[in-house]
């Protein structure tokens, strides 16, 4: 990237742009904002001061252990304070906070443990499990810190040596002098993952953070007066940067702890309880809270809250639902593990708001949004690299560039095929960018359906059957046919006991598809598999029915 030169200026360029201030000025100024911590009886509650000297013991707690400036320090966790603890502390004194997905696959996270080579690993008591499934086999591994209300004497587990992490802190000095980090240090890592292939790891800088921490906050309009429940897992790209946020503008904090999708009811009570105004997740956490939403005889008063949504397009019925029901907004967002992830924000210009009808603004709050402050999109040609116009029609490649957008993978050789030679990350998304500047996303590139020299978008089709009200999920793939190269294949499943008839689906399909787009064939399921972020797993449904246009 040419980058132009100018006149010195006399600004203090060289002070780094350190995380750690977020913490300190939310103690500072708000010590008495509370934080909130998991739900139902076991619920905790405590203060930003009271979580900052918490912080501090923890930084002295690890250079105690022996970590040091660089080292790798991964967390299994779930989404509570301690975890957020770790956000700072680990960090904090120049280590890199290794986020851990506890869902993938044990040979996946094997792979993730041994490139990154932490030198110790924090565990909840409770994954000690997976912890044991895969750290035996990972060298650098040193000791495990166990998150754990019981003597870590107590706790039965075969890894060792093992740490009380709240005994670490009860230990240690209350007091800690953050250290001045380079800002362009790594402060956190995070690996995407995917249907297929290793994971590949992106390695946060500080300034990275900050400057994405910053946005989102502008982006959502948060402020000290706000109350944010971080539903999002922690370990997907820092929870979308929530949390941080929520910290830096001294903002009331709440974190559900372990969830289910499959039981909304501690979510909901947890929104309605502790009066949350914003909070994030995807349509396969908020669809199951609707659902249940639905069936009470009193549907909360959430008038006022955003729901930040991400992950996939969120359904019309959600996005009415929740307003007519409760009241809340579902606000849609878009971004990856690659841009930290913020790279669009949905929200409806002055200039449009009086122009299109309630159920056209609807429309367009599905789309992934308005390119964010800093930020830059541009969607090409994926084979010629040509930029196309931005009219709502042409479909390219998405390629995002910007401060918190990552250049590079971590000791990698599929950085070069992912990166243009003047930065543009190349995203694998396909979409459009209309007039106004509003991206939608319509594909993967690898998942568009190619249909006799046509293109079909599996997302529009898949957004469209799950319109139906008895329909769950829907998941859509171009199977190869021997005539027409690829025709479109669908399982959809569908909600408890009912039943649907294809022809129903049709007629929805047939609001935006032609006839010849319709899928060949439509199977029911009582599962769709997913991925180990709870996306459609394309690629095993492609393998699973491979031969279905080949018989």
């Amino acid at each position: 990237m040419d980058v132009l030169g100018g006149f010195p200026s006399t600004s203090g360029d060289e002070y780094p742009l350190n995380t750690t201030r977020f913490i300190e000025a939310a103690a500072r100024n708000f010590p008495d904002r509370e934080i909130v911590s998991g739900t139902g009886e076991d619920q905790f509650r405590y203060t930003y001061g009271e979580a900052y000297e918490r912080m501090q013991r923890l930084a002295n707690a690890l250079e105690e252990l022996g970590v040091e400036a660089g080292d790798r320090v991964g967390v299994l966790a779930w989404n509570d304070h301690r975890h957020h603890e770790c956000y700072f502390g680990i960090p904090g004194i120049g280590a890199v906070f290794l986020q851990l997905n506890l869902r993938l696959h044990p040979d996946q996270l094997r792979y993730v443990l041994n490139h990154s080579e932490p030198r110790f690993l924090v565990v909840d008591e409770t994954l000690l499990e997976v912890a044991e499934g895969v750290a035996p086999e990972v060298d650098s591994i040193e000791g495990y810190v166990v998150m754990t209300d019981r003597d870590v004497e107590a706790v039965d587990t075969d890894l060792e040596p093992t740490y009380s992490y709240e005994a670490m802190l009860a230990d240690a000095d209350p007091a800690y002098e953050w250290p001045f980090i380079d800002e362009t240090a790594a402060y956190s890592a995070c690996y995407t993952t995917g249907t297929t292939g290793r994971p590949k790891g992106v390695y946060y800088s500080h300034r990275n953070i900050y400057l994405h921490t910053m946005q989102l906050a502008n982006s959502i309009g948060l402020s000290h007066d706000d109350a944010v429940a971080a539903i999002t897992p922690m370990f997907h790209g820092q929870g979308w940067g929530l949390a941080y946020s929520a910290t830096y503008t001294g903002a009331k904090l709440a974190f559900p702890g372990r969830y289910r999708a499959e039981d909304p009811e501690p979510l909901v009570e947890l929104l309605s309880n502790e009066d949350i105004t914003v909070t994030n997740g995807a349509p396969a956490i908020f669809m199951p809270m609707l659902d249940y939403i639905r069936n009470l005889d009193d549907a909360p008063d959430w008038e006022g809250l955003q729901m930040m949504s991400g992950a996939t397009e969120p359904p019309l019925d959600m996005m009415r639902g929740y307003k007519e029901l409760t009241g809340a907004e579902v606000v849609h967002a878009y971004g990856a593990t690659e841009t930290t992830p913020l790279v669009t924000m949905n929200f409806i210009k002055p200039s449009l708001q009086e122009d299109i009808s309630d159920e056209e603004q609807l429309d367009l709050r599905r789309k992934q949004g308005l390119t964010v402050p800093g930020i830059e999109t541009k969607i090409v040609d994926p084979e010629t690299g040509e930029e196309a116009p931005h009219d709502g029609e042409s479909v390219g490649e998405i390629l995002v560039r910007g401060p918190w957008v990552t250049c590079s993978y971590y000791d990698d050789d599929r950085t070069d095929a992912a990166f243009t030679d003047d930065g543009f990350w190349k995203s694998g998304d396909a979409g459009t960018i209309d007039e106004d500047g509003y991206l939608k996303i319509t594909d993967r590139i690898k998942d568009v359906i190619k249909s006799g020299g046509e293109w079909i978008s599996s997302v529009d089709m898949e957004n469209l059957l799950v319109e139906h009200p008895k329909v769950v999920d829907a998941c859509v793939v171009g199977l190869e046919h021997p005539e027409w190269e690829e025709r479109p294949f669908a399982l959809v499943e569908i909600e408890g006991d009912a039943s649907v008839d294809r022809a129903e689906l049709d007629e929805i399909l047939s609001q935006r598809f032609a006839d010849w787009q319709l899928p060949d064939e439509i199977e029911f399921v009582d599962d769709i598999p997913k991925t180990s972020v709870g996306k459609n797993n394309k690629q095993a449904v492609r393998d699973q029915y491979a031969e279905a246009y080949l018989d």
